[in-house]
């Protein structure tokens, strides 16, 4: 009975304990039935969010092109409700003119028969006073008519004349007035002097250097001369040649930033300030073409273009001045149904040659018309281009406007100055008698035309012929040009012996 009782107890204790590990396992299981519920809820969740970012992604883009969309459309509605307004007011001056036809002849209708009645009481008259026949009265009779018909004719013929013409004078008024109106020119006169501003007065001294060693070392490598003690906190450059002044004042800052002045290093930086300003050409030449809505300039009309940044024409910047063109140009040429790209492509580059004059011989309108022929811009640019002087007759409507054009943009108040471009030409003029001579490398005018720098080749001239080079530059200067005061003829002769030790 025990032995029983005894396995009994045993089986309930083995049963027990089996019954809790059980217990246990299922806990584990799930526990681990719960982490990976968690961890597909959270899959779940980061799916759900990554769907919902998505969508919210395809909707605002959606959102983004419907708007483009829109006004694309309300873009085109603008465009055709422009043209239907354009051809509503046609309509209108064509009914009217041919409303003014249909009197004009209900008049002509109306003096026919007044003349036929008068040419009927003239006949009779005549029948009756000079007892002519039929036929001799009806010929005196229209030698009458035909004499007063032609006097009233003429008078009238030039009463139309006189109509016409001036109605045609107010049209093109009008015309003019309304482009000028849309287009918001600024004014583009430039100076012969650029400043550059000094944190610290003692700069100067070491732009000056020992014995002026380094102002006359870069004053003699820009061709610009250099003014320090003219204001505090101050340099100043002058110069007539904006790409010269413009070279100076990046060689200048990027001394000053740099801390090192010297003449080798102005040489240095000098090289690296001539191929930024070559950039800035380019750039210049680029956004001008953008901002008047041309593409598919030549690279080599670009580089010309370009130049015109740094060019100016009694005083007035080349470049902005082509660029105001180009904008007048187009609203004109729209207005009286010319070609609008052709214009403005024309007043773009119609001062081409103004970039060209001081290495090429020829008038700056024939080199322009030349060299656009020359990298294939089509004819009908290169003539209205070429044609904006009177030496070359305007062929096409679009060369007469680009002629227009040229002459309201430069008679705008503001936009010229005679005095300027006078001393510009002095200047270039004293720079070009120095270059005539053979054996010179380079020349500047500076101090405002009273002195030349002229660099001779050291291997085609020894120090005399430099001495009778200078004497024979101030002979030709004396005969060539008047001017008050001396011009100093300054001929320079530098050899330079480079070796390195290795």
């Amino acid at each position: 009975m025990i032995s029983i009782v005894a396995a009994l107890i045993g089986t309930g204790g083995g049963l027990a304990i089996g019954f809790k590990g059980s217990q246990h396992r299922f806990k584990q299981r799930q526990e681990e039935t719960d982490k990976q519920i968690k961890k597909a809820k959270q899959e779940a969740d980061k799916i759900l969010n990554e769907a919902r970012k998505e969508a919210r992604e395809a909707l605002d883009k959606a959102a983004a092109e419907e708007e483009e969309r829109r006004a694309a459309t309300k873009q085109h509605t603008d465009r055709l409700e422009k043209r239907e307004k354009k051809l509503d007011e046609k309509q209108e001056a064509l009914e009217k003119r041919q409303e003014e036809l249909k009197q004009r002849e209900a008049e002509v209708d109306k003096a026919k028969q007044v003349v036929y009645e008068i040419r009927e009481q003239q006949e009779d008259k005549l029948q009756k006073i000079s007892k002519l026949t039929k036929k001799e009265a009806a010929e005196k009779l229209h030698q009458m008519v035909e004499r007063d018909i032609r006097a009233d004719l003429q008078g009238l013929i030039a009463k139309l004349q006189n109509d016409a013409k001036a109605q045609a004078e107010d049209s093109a008024r009008a015309i003019l007035i309304g482009a000028m109106e849309r287009i918001a020119s600024e004014t583009v006169a430039e100076r012969t002097i650029t400043s550059v501003k000094i944190d610290n007065e003692d700069i100067k001294g070491r732009i000056i250097g020992k014995e002026g060693r380094n102002i006359q070392a870069l004053q003699k490598a820009t061709g610009v001369d250099i003014l320090v003690d003219d204001a505090p906190g101050v340099i100043v450059l002058s110069c007539f040649d904006p790409i010269r002044r413009e070279v100076a004042r990046q060689t200048l800052e990027m001394l000053i930033k740099d801390g090192r002045i010297h003449p080798a290093r102005i040489e240095e930086l000098l090289a690296k300030a001539q191929k930024q300003v070559q950039k800035e050409v380019v750039k210049a030449a680029e956004d001008a073409a953008r901002e008047v809505g041309i593409v598919g300039i030549p690279p080599a009309i670009l580089q010309l273009l370009g130049e015109l940044r740094f060019r100016t024409s009694y005083g007035q910047n080349v470049l902005k001045h082509s660029i105001e063109m180009a904008n007048i140009a187009g609203v004109l040429a729209e207005q009286i149904g010319a070609d609008v790209h052709v214009c403005k492509y024309a007043a773009l580059v119609h001062d081409l040659g103004k970039a060209l004059t001081h290495k090429m011989e020829g008038k700056h309108h024939h080199l322009s018309g030349e060299m656009l022929r020359k990298y294939g811009v089509a004819e009908a640019v290169a003539h209205a281009a070429e044609a904006h002087h009177d030496d070359v007759e305007a062929t096409t409507i679009e060369a007469v406007v680009i002629r227009v054009v040229d002459a309201v943009s430069a008679a705008r108040p503001g936009a010229r100055n005679i005095s300027a471009e006078n001393f510009v030409e002095r200047m270039k003029t004293l720079e070009n008698i120095a270059n005539g001579f053979k054996g010179i490398e380079k020349s500047y005018a500076i101090s405002a035309g009273r002195e030349v720098r002229v660099f001779v080749k050291p291997g085609d001239l020894d120090d005399l012929q430099s001495i009778q080079m200078a004497r024979d530059i101030a002979l030709k200067i004396e005969s060539m040009m008047n001017y008050p005061g001396t011009i100093k003829v300054t001929v320079i002769r530098e050899t330079r012996a480079i070796e390195y030790a290795k």
